[in-house]
């Protein structure tokens, strides 16, 4: 079930918002909402992560023994 959420927020968020007849009239999702899409499914992919998005690295500055 959470893959096909998955996959219609992203085919939404692909797709026109508004699209009309005849003369062609099509209009984007504003980019904003777009970008909101691309954050949401991010979160998604990193709270199922093991790592969880957290990586612990140790900084030795140079010259230190």
């Amino acid at each position: 079930m959470s893959d096909d959420l998955e996959e219609t927020i992203r085919e939404n968020a692909a797709a026109p918002a508004k699209v009309a007849g005849d003369a062609g009239s099509v209009e984007q999702h504003p980019l904003s909402e777009q970008i909101e899409a691309d954050r949401y499914l991010q979160s998604k992919k990193v709270a199922r992560s093991k790592t969880l998005g957290v990586r612990l690295t140790k900084i030795v500055p140079p010259g230190a023994n």
